[in-house]
């Protein structure tokens, strides 16, 4: 089996740029720049839970210390729990704390799923251009006639770019939107975690915080 027959440059830029243009369009150039940069992250260390949760254990001790009025506030590596904190140590509520990573934990949950549904979409369209590349190739058959060699080269693109276009959709686009998705599940998994964990150390300090929907810690009561 020859190998090197499968490689087409026009083939691919008819799929892989007909379906990245047709993915901007219908999609938008904001849900693909957020695509390219969760893209970027993959394979990168978004966040460090054991990292965060010495971190968090340190203001957890001088909460439980001097209180919320005079606890000092840290700084924390994660920007998201150095917020949260201060928001809770302002308003001296671990309420404060559960609604500031609602907020942040919707907002990333929102950036994800914009990521995922313009793979999808790039993934339903890559198998259409590789049949638009199916019908370029056998448009440039001569009428006057089927040459031996143009016959071959046109079959031969023909098929080239159908394969094309499965294999982006299948092999490329389609994985990795669920890349994504399980690196934002993880994510959301250890970021919990570590908000569970903190809140319940510091939940007998103001037992009169009301609860917020869906608080786990208010099911786990």
């Amino acid at each position: 089996m020859n190998l090197m027959t499968l490689i087409d440059g026009p083939s691919a830029l008819i799929v892989l740029g007909g379906t990245a243009l047709a993915t901007v369009l219908r999609c938008g150039i904001g849900d693909c720049r957020i695509t390219l940069r969760k893209l970027g992250q993959l394979g990168q260390p978004q966040f460090d839970a054991d990292g965060t949760r010495a971190e968090v254990a340190l203001q957890v001790q001088e909460i439980r210390q001097d209180g919320f009025l005079r606890a000092p506030l840290h700084h924390f590596d994660d920007d998201e729990f150095e917020q949260a904190t201060e928001a809770m140590i302002a308003r001296r509520s671990v309420q404060a704390l559960l609604e500031s990573h609602a907020a942040f934990r919707a907002r990333r949950l929102a950036g994800a799923e914009r990521a995922v549904r313009t793979l999808a979409q790039a993934a339903e369209l890559a198998p259409v251009f590789g049949l638009a590349g199916t019908l370029v190739s056998l448009s440039q058959l001569p009428v006057e006639g089927l040459a031996r060699g143009a016959f071959a080269g046109a079959i031969s693109m023909a098929v080239v770019t159908t394969l094309y276009g499965l294999l982006a959709a299948n092999l490329l686009l389609a994985p990795l939107a669920r890349m994504i998705e399980r690196a934002a599940q993880a994510e959301e998994r250890e970021r919990q975690a570590v908000i569970d964990w903190l809140a319940a150390q510091l939940a007998d300090l103001n037992p009169a915080s009301p609860p917020l929907p869906g608080d786990p810690l208010a099911e786990a009561a």
